[in-house]
């Protein structure tokens, strides 16, 4: 005891307060190695002990993007007239069905949200529910996916029930509506993916308040909102998939996007405390993280920006973007009972993009 009473006498007779401290080093002088302060010359690193503007991580400025008001009539939504899909013939593992499930998908008119809920029925579910903003384009994918299982002979007429839902996700009571009405036309839900987001910019200084403070609200309020509803039309279990980004782990450059970002990480973290909280449920909930997917969106953004397209590649270890349908089996496996043990989790599927 003596000892160490004699080592805080030393440490208090040591310690000089802030104020009395003679001299300051200036805060520049934190991002530079040590022995630049020291002035060491001569050591055999000048060369090597330079600053440079640096090329791959910082983010160019001068690029701005919108969320677009009007769509394109084509997307590469759902790629499966290239033959990657229809029945098995061979042993497959039963837990990766969606058979007898229900299942919902917000942002499901166009882009990913429409991939997942047409690979929900490709993997065995007739009961889906496509959620959009406006109500008629979710009507008129709802169709369409049926009219496509249809007519490549994968379904038979009647067999799929696909509804079509207007919701505006950023509005708490659009989306309780539209739950209800799912509660009444199915009475529960098995499986849930929120794809509903936009993406936006701006450099931090130039972001209008207004357009951070919407996608805020959609990106994740909306998702709050839907994870909120869904879990109530589950008493008995079931899977919800917060579609999150790899921009929610990483900074993408050189397009400055810092809301988006936490965005996309605030819905990663998320999935995790949700997870925790509903596991005794039964209820599990996941974050799938995309990384850059050739959407329509995407296709967008870089007929905007043509030199983000080769900038973002040389940054992917595999060297191209992602087809929608390379998501297909990170869906399924975390809304099928295949992921009954897999709560709190993060799938990305960016290619090796963050593994640098």
């Amino acid at each position: 005891m003596s000892f160490i009473r004699s080592a805080l006498n030393v440490s208090r007779a040591s310690f000089t307060p802030l104020k009395q401290r003679a001299s300051f080093v200036p805060l520049r002088s934190f991002t530079k190695p040590s022995s630049v302060l020291l002035n060491k010359k001569g050591d055999g690193y000048e060369e090597h002990r330079v600053e440079v503007e640096p090329q791959l991580a910082a983010i160019d400025e001068t690029i701005t993007f919108e969320h677009p008001k009007k769509w394109s009539g084509r997307h590469p939504g759902h790629d499966m007239n290239q033959g990657d899909f229809g029945r098995h013939t061979k042993r497959t593992l039963a837990s990766f069905s969606m058979d007898g499930k229900v299942c919902l998908v917000t942002g499901a008119a166009r882009g990913l949200g429409n991939m997942m809920a047409r690979t929900f029925v490709e993997s065995g579910a007739n009961a889906i529910v496509l959620v959009d903003l406006k109500k008629e384009d979710a009507e008129v994918a709802a169709q369409d996916l049926v009219k496509w299982f249809v007519e490549n002979g994968e379904a038979e007429e009647g067999e799929i029930e696909a509804l079509g839902l207007g919701c505006d996700v950023s509005d708490e009571a659009s989306v309780q509506a539209v739950f209800a009405e799912v509660k009444q036309r199915f009475g529960r839900l098995d499986a849930v993916v929120t794809a509903a987001g936009i993406v936006e910019n701006f450099v931090a200084h130039e972001y209008p308040t207004n357009k951070i403070k919407k996608l805020l609200d959609i990106n994740v309020m909306g998702t709050w909102y839907c994870a909120l509803e869904a879990a109530k039309l589950m008493p008995e279990g079931g899977s919800i998939t917060l579609v999150g980004s790899m921009s929610g782990s990483i900074v993408n450059v050189p397009q400055p996007q810092t809301p988006y970002n936490f965005s996309k990480a605030a819905v990663r973290h998320m999935a995790r405390s949700l997870a925790v909280e509903w596991a005794t449920k039964g209820i599990r909930v996941n974050c799938l993280a995309p990384g850059y997917t050739l959407t329509n969106l995407t296709k967008v953004i870089l007929d905007a920006n043509p030199v983000l397209r080769d900038q973002w590649l040389h940054r992917i270890p595999m060297g191209r973007l992602a087809d929608p349908s390379d998501l297909k089996g990170a869906v399924i496996y975390l809304a099928s009972d295949s992921s009954k043990y897999t709560t709190g989790a993060e799938i990305v599927v960016d290619g090796g993009y963050t593994c640098l």
